[in-house]
């Protein structure tokens, strides 16, 4: 669910996005590079959940990002349910040099399909692209996944930083461009009545089917 409030100024949204992929894949280093450019080499396994809200500027509006993050392993399924209610995108990530984390991504699939929106805009993430040298997934393997399950896809190293940004935009960006059709969609249906978007009233928006990755749920001002 994506909510925005308008000031004299401009829209302000806030989208929900998960991080989502096996445990130690680097889920947490992708989001403190792009959140804090910042890595930690020696850091520990997430235990719960944290989040972290990032600001992105796209066409002249504000977006905030609370990109939220989990620990991978089985025994912190119990927070699946609220981990995942609202989200609009997510982040399935796999470590390139890890050939198990990546035959892992249909389950993950499966779980972020269960508990959200079905249309939840969703890129793939090869992590770790800087070991190259001891890469057990190829590039061509990640992309013919993400084509099948009408994914995004980009390669990332949360050391060096590559793509890092570039994929957190590439979901946001896609969120806001669905949001927006669906926006103007909804304003020219309410014509008749323009102060229905903007008396407080809940505007229910409905999927759209023809979107590459879509982006589902209802929007509130």
């Amino acid at each position: 669910m994506a909510f925005y409030s308008e000031d004299n100024k401009s829209e302000d949204y806030l989208f929900k996005i998960v991080l989502i992929g096996d445990s130690a894949v680097g889920k947490s280093n992708l989001l403190a590079r792009f959140a804090r450019d910042e890595f930690y080499p020696n850091s520990k396994s997430t235990i719960g959940v944290e989040f972290q809200t990032q600001k992105i500027v796209i066409n002249g509006k504000e977006i905030k990002a609370q990109i939220w993050d989990t620990a991978g392993q089985e025994r912190f399924r119990a927070v699946t349910s609220a981990y995942y209610r609202g989200a609009v995108g997510a982040l399935l990530v796999y470590d390139i040099s890890r050939v198990q984390t990546f035959q892992s991504i249909g389950r993950w699939l499966n779980e972020l399909h269960t508990h959200s929106d079905m249309n939840v805009v969703t890129i793939l993430v090869g992590n770790k692209s800087d070991l190259k040298d001891i890469r057990e997934v190829p590039t061509s393997e990640g992309k013919a996944l993400a084509e099948a399950q009408g994914l995004f896809f980009m390669e990332t190293s949360a050391l060096d930083s590559s793509n890092v940004a570039a994929a957190f935009e590439t979901v946001v960006k896609e969120i806001y461009n669905i949001l927006s059709r669906k926006v103007m969609s909804s304003q020219e249906l309410n014509k008749q009545d323009p102060a229905s978007l903007s008396n407080g009233k809940k505007v229910v928006i409905p999927s759209e089917g023809e979107s590459k990755t879509g982006g589902g749920g209802c929007c509130s001002r």
